[in-house]
């Protein structure tokens, strides 16, 4: 993979190809945990994919056995001034979930093996999660005596509803790939050998599809909970109105303007 996005640490490795940007963590040895350097890397990658115009899907991925095992708990163990070392790496990482969760563009993301603590929110801000029959999801928090970062605490209860997200936080719970699946944190199940093809291949379909309307969907669906019916209807009005004008929707419409009137003379 050519490291062409931005200058990420070879922590990171990134790559744009067909309006797909993948970004793979590649900590292997350290089940990709998230370091201090590592941080810094994944938000350089993810700012530079959120303003590259031709990027039109994000695909996340982790070499190895497994997704991203949270942060790196030795490293925050050995930091000579453990306070500012994990304030540091906190809002260092929060800069890249809030990143993608602003882009304009559809996340999807292939997990195998362990997605925990920072890992788990980053499969929470993608839009589209396919997990490997390996892949087991956990928050990991209270193992170590800290609490959520990453905007899991906003972005767990949204997904699984707010008991199931205290069940995960206060007692460790591990779900498998396929109880992941029942709880709807991930979209589907497939063997771990054909999940990051299989990813590729959907963000391959997204990336071909009608990003701006696609785009602007996810930001809806994420950022109702923000908002009032009342300002949602609104919102949901003004963008409608702006989709339609777009090359995209102006071939889309035509087609199936064309396609209905098809049908109706077959039916006369």
């Amino acid at each position: 993979m050519r490291e062409t996005i931005g200058t990420p640490a070879p922590a990171v490795r990134s790559d744009i190809a067909e309006g797909v940007a993948t970004i793979e963590f590649n900590r292997p040895e350290s089940a990709n945990a998230l370091d201090l350097p590592m941080a810094v890397a994944l938000r350089e990658a993810v700012e530079a994919v959120s303003r590259d115009p031709g990027v039109r899907c994000v695909l996340m991925l982790g070499r190895g056995r497994n997704f991203c095992a949270g942060g790196d708990v030795a490293a925050m163990s050995g930091a000579a001034d453990r306070h500012a070392y994990v304030l540091d790496l906190a809002r260092t990482a929060h800069r890249s979930v809030l990143a993608l969760a602003e882009l304009d563009v559809p996340v999807v993301a292939a997990v195998q093996g362990a997605a925990a603590g920072a890992g788990l929110a980053l499969t929470l801000v993608a839009d589209v999660v396919l997990a490997g029959e390996s892949a087991r999801f956990l928050t990991a928090y209270t193992q170590a005596g800290l609490t959520p970062d990453c905007g899991t605490s906003w972005l767990l209860p949204q997904v699984v509803g707010l008991r199931r997200a205290l069940a995960l936080t206060l007692t460790d719970r591990r779900l498998g790939a396929q109880e992941a699946a029942d709880w709807g944190l991930v979209t589907g199940v497939c063997p771990d050998e054909e999940v990051t093809d299989s990813a590729r291949r959907l963000a391959l379909r997204l990336a071909s599809g009608p990003v701006p309307a696609l785009g602007r969907t996810r930001r809806l669906l994420r950022d109702a909970s923000r908002r009032s019916l009342a300002e949602q209807l609104d919102v949901e009005a003004a963008s409608i109105a702006e989709a339609s004008m777009s090359p995209a929707a102006d071939a889309r419409l035509a087609a199936f303007v064309s396609k209905s009137q098809k049908v109706g003379e077959g039916q006369q």
